[in-house]
């Protein structure tokens, strides 16, 4: 990082890096809120020129301003539009900036049934979660030199299957697994990707947000449930070292711990009776 601190050939990338008038910035999605929002609070003072903040909320991106002391660029798109990427790709590409950080915390869930989710709920998790966040990353990496930092917001989801957050699950199980893969395909040029997986988040709208469906009522509390200024401190410090996977919570490092023993027909069995508490 400017502390915190693939795509194009080798040849192009270096072109970027003899800018020394390239603005360093960082480029956070879901930034209107959440998880988004705290990490820019918490890297207003690591020293970037500029963040970037991607959300589809206008105002909520102006209003970031406010109380901070870096510049906040607001980029107003909805990334389960695949046009947004484009749009994305040619402000890069327009600007050059280093991109010193890149977090991708957008996402949603939603909590029910394969009954109680709509069609086009289904298809935006996966657009969002998934190709989304793949898109980001790949078009960024041309514009990331040595000492880049990536931080894909999977969830301690990704562990195991889970019935009633079935397709939210599978997709951080894939965003997961896709951070993994690149973190070591990026280690020769220098960039350090960190899969960061919390547990519940009990100050975000995430939960409020998965629960409208027609029947939300599969998963009954949210104990233990981590706050969200805990959880991005956490996810830097980690990044910062070089992690692999930031599990940003006892909770987190425990399931983690758990899932390497039992197999997965045992996990949802004990998530059946934790579900129903």
């Amino acid at each position: 990082m400017p502390g915190l601190r693939a795509g194009r050939t080798r040849r192009e990338r270096n072109k970027v890096d003899k800018r020394t008038d390239a603005k360093n910035i960082a480029v956070i999605t879901g930034a209107s809120s959440g998880l988004g929002r705290e990490f820019c609070r918490q890297i207003d003072a690591l020293g970037y020129d500029e963040i970037w903040a991607v959300a589809r909320r206008r105002d909520r991106l102006e209003a970031l301003q406010q109380g901070l002391k870096t510049a906040v660029r607001a980029v107003p798109l909805d990334l389960t539009d695949k046009a947004a990427i484009g749009s994305y790709a040619a402000l890069l590409e327009a600007e050059k900036p280093n991109v010193a950080l890149l977090i991708n915390a957008a996402g949603f869930g939603k909590i029910g049934s394969y009954r109680d989710i709509t069609q086009q709920d289904c298809d935006n998790m996966i657009e969002l979660n998934c190709r989304a966040a793949v898109d980001m990353t790949q078009v960024s990496i041309p514009y990331m030199r040595a000492g880049g930092h990536i931080i894909e917001i999977c969830s301690t989801a990704a562990f195991q299957p889970f019935q009633y957050l079935n397709i939210y699950a599978a997709t951080k199980a894939f965003l997961l697994r896709y951070s993994r893969a690149l973190r070591v395909e990026l280690l020769k040029e220098g960039i350090i990707v960190t899969a960061v997986c919390p547990y519940w988040v009990g100050d975000t709208e995430f939960i409020g947000t998965a629960k409208k469906t027609t029947d939300s009522a599969y998963i009954h509390g949210y104990p233990l449930a981590g706050k969200m200024r805990n959880v991005v401190g956490l996810a830097l410090h980690d990044s910062r070292m070089g992690r692999a996977v930031s599990t940003p919570s006892a909770v987190s490092s425990a399931h983690r711990f758990f899932s390497k023993i039992f197999p997965d027909n045992v996990l949802m069995a004990i998530w059946e009776g934790i579900r129903r508490l």
